[in-house]
């Protein structure tokens, strides 16, 4: 019988505030014990720390500057042959989604849809008085922090009610393996929580984060988010230990939503036969360098994602150190299913590391991000201003993701315990990330670092190579070869390496 696939996507979560990853809070104690029945990824990534791009990434398994959605606003723009839902629905699955979309599909695309938003009306139904009530108070929060516990008890909460809604889903499968994807909407803001989790991370009892000084160690475009949360809020930093504090009770809240899903599956003897992946699409700022939210930029706090792979067959109790990312997801399911990759998919199969198999080092040494729509760079030396671009009517909410945050291009690459990023204006960064997590020493001019700044700048040519799109792929004569797995170093001759016509999607509307 296949095996069934759950997905459990939260949104905008940062890879490194749990307990086993050496965080003093004990945020998400199940996840943690979870992850010891398969693999926790400390090395996943995701290929662009901005919601759409990442999510469109997961289901086409390519990088955003190949399917084109650079940006939370083009959806219909998606080019790709087959994604994710389609290998589902051809291998017979049903299919479901549990919480927000936000992809270049429809709801109708799915066998099963129940969808929500971030600031309640975005398309859940709310029946009962207290879903109302949540709804409204969540529309009031403008996406901005609340000082009181939300209303309604965990009941109303999306990430309750996504794991409900998925269980309701799995029970019409009784014939039929399934897909599901949980996609909950938190901790990304509005940053609100009900009891008991409101004050269970106290604001005046929280760790220390690296503070405004900070700003001085990053690029302009760090220091211009802060000037903008200082113009819409004149006690930002204390706003922040509040913002802290719910996102950290919102983690142990869906942490307790996990546990219901895990004790779900155990209750219907569905564990023995299905692949369950925790991830989030990317980090938060959380505090760091007095900003919140995300923004500018590569920042290893925004591209780090937590990713913990568990199923049939996946070794246990292991913590690695491998470079993956979002866009290995759907060839790792094609490996699986023992489906060819479809033609322009630039992740690869981690089966391999899933199972143990013995594959080069070099296959997963390397880790690469995106950001960026392109262009010139957007400066308040222009005539555009936030409530004319729309990121910031009447300078009260604020969209961190806009014109100035995402414009131009910017790349970054990692290997081993070092980091480079590098912009379209040639502003380099080279950091050392076991001895500076928070990457707030620069060692790009340091003349000690010289010859590893010439290795990761060729290594980050050398990726952006490799990730260039294939398709359309040439006519006539021409010939893609391809790793069945998408690997690269490990050799492999194939000789069905011929002409075809590629029949891809594009602009698929919203």
């Amino acid at each position: 019988m296949k095996p069934n696939f759950i997905i459990v996507m939260t949104d905008q979560q940062r890879a490194d505030l749990r307990k086993s990853r050496g965080f003093e809070l004990d945020t998400m104690p199940f996840l943690d014990a979870f992850s010891e029945e398969g693999i926790d990824f400390e090395s996943a990534y995701t290929p662009n720390p901005t919601c759409m791009p990442a999510r469109v990434s997961m289901f086409t398994g390519r990088y955003p500057e190949s399917h084109h959605v650079r940006t939370n606003f083009n959806a219909r723009d998606a080019v790709y042959t087959e994604d994710l839902l389609d290998i589902f629905q051809k291998e017979g699955y049903r299919t479901a989604i549990c919480g927000k979309n936000h992809t270049h599909h429809a709801p109708a695309d799915f066998d099963f849809a129940k969808v929500n938003g971030h600031l309640g009306g975005e398309g859940e139904i709310n029946t009962t008085e207290n879903e109302k009530i949540f709804a409204k108070f969540l529309s009031g929060t403008k996406h901005l922090e609340s000082y009181v516990p939300s209303p309604g008890g965990v009941e109303v909460q999306f990430p309750y009610r996504n794991v409900s809604d998925a269980l309701e889903f799995i029970d019409t499968c009784k014939d039929s393996p399934f897909f599901v994807w949980i996609s909950m909407a938190e901790p990304h803001n509005p940053w609100q929580v009900p009891e008991p989790y409101f004050d269970m991370f106290p604001p005046e009892s929280l760790p220390e984060t690296t503070g405004v000084e900070a700003l001085e160690a990053k690029s302009e475009r760090f220091r211009w988010l802060r000037r903008v949360w200082e113009r819409i809020s004149d006690d930002i930093d204390t706003r922040l230990g509040r913002m802290r504090s719910n996102y950290y009770g919102m983690l142990k809240l869906i942490d307790d939503q996990l546990k219901r899903l895990s004790d779900g599956l155990e209750a219907r003897n569905l564990f023995e036969n299905t692949y369950v992946i925790f991830l989030s699409d990317h980090g938060d700022f959380v505090g760091e360098y007095g900003l919140l939210r995300k923004g500018p930029e590569l920042p290893n706090i925004l591209v780090n994602i937590p990713m913990v792979w568990r199923g049939p067959g996946v070794r246990k109790c292991v913590r690695e150190k491998a470079c993956v990312n979002i866009v290995d997801i759907l060839p790792t399911v094609c490996d699986i299913l023992g489906r060819d990759i479809p033609e322009g998919v630039q992740g690869k199969s981690i089966l391999p590391l899933l199972t143990g198999e013995n594959i080069p080092d070099s296959e997963y040494d390397t880790a690469y991000s995106e950001s960026g729509y392109g262009g010139l760079r957007w400066t308040d030396d222009d005539s555009l201003d936030l409530p004319t671009e729309g990121a910031s009517p009447n300078y009260i909410a604020f969209d961190c993701l806009n014109t100035w945050t995402q414009c131009g291009k910017c790349r970054m690459v990692r290997r081993g315990d070092y980091k480079l990023q590098l912009d379209d204006l040639g502003e380099g960064y080279l950091y050392d990330l076991k001895n500076d997590p928070l990457e707030l020493k620069n060692l790009w001019d340091d003349p000690e670092y010289k010859d590893l700044r010439s290795e990761m700048a060729t290594l980050l040519a050398t990726e952006m190579m490799r990730h260039y799109d294939t398709l359309p792929h040439p006519r006539r004569r021409y010939r893609v070869k391809k790793h069945p797995k998408g690997f690269i170093h490990q050799k492999y001759s194939s000789e069905d390496c011929g002409i075809k016509e590629i029949v891809y999607a594009s602009r698929k509307k919203d």
